[in-house]
């Protein structure tokens, strides 16, 4: 006996929860009114189609980063504090946040995100088109992060063997390095890994910030 009513929210829920465990082509309007124990026709009524639904589940996903932002630190703090809160809500939802990288987003809850980057950034003195470029560079960096780390890109991330399997299965005259430092190249702290890169980042933009700087 079904005790709760039919409702967008709900309906967003199952894909969320579908997408995470079979991938977004698992979706349809068919599998999550089975999902859910409704004929397919009532979800209609609450989402108009599947593209809205999709739409949806990026939103919600987007609407859950919690964004612990100061205005008065200084903008580097602030983009490390912008960038560790979606690698949260990223890692929390995998899958959804490949969706949602993937789709244009002219909600409230898809611009605002954005907006605070982009604030950030300005704010730092940057002007709009290195703005713009800056962003992309973090989004493709955490995305990056998140395939690394979630498994779905294998190369040069840590394999699942022993080190000596590892290391026995490369033929070190060919590949030196790669022997030598197969022991490194078998494991991986997330976390470490992602600060690292981030900070990286972050020096490469105050670098380029002071040559334009310089230049003026």
């Amino acid at each position: 006996m079904r005790t709760e009513p039919l409702s967008r929210g709900r309906i967003v829920t199952a894909a969320i929860d579908l997408i995470e465990r079979e991938g977004a082509d698992a979706v349809s309007m068919r599998r999550i009114a089975a999902e859910l124990g409704f004929g397919v026709m009532s979800l209609y009524n609450h989402v108009p189609n599947k593209d809205s639904l999709l739409s949806g589940v990026a939103e919600t996903v987007l609407s859950q980063i919690e964004f612990t932002d100061d205005p008065d630190a200084h903008w580097t703090d602030r983009v490390r504090m912008q960038a560790r809160a979606f690698r949260q809500i990223a890692h929390h939802y995998p899958r959804c946040t490949m969706l949602v990288v993937s789709r244009q987003l002219y909600s409230s809850a898809g611009l605002l995100p954005v907006e605070r980057a982009l604030a950030t950034l300005r704010s730092a003195g940057f002007d709009g088109a290195d703005a713009v470029r800056m962003l992309r560079m973090f989004i493709a960096y955490i995305v990056g992060s998140l395939l690394r780390e979630v498994g779905v890109t294998p190369t040069f991330a840590p394999v699942h063997h022993t080190r000596t399997v590892m290391a026995e299965g490369v033929d070190a005259a060919l590949f030196p390095e790669v022997s030598s430092l197969s022991a490194l190249l078998g494991e991986c702290d997330h976390e470490a890994e992602f600060d690292f890169g981030l900070e990286l980042l972050i020096k490469a933009i105050e670098a380029h910030a002071a040559r334009r700087e310089g230049t003026r």
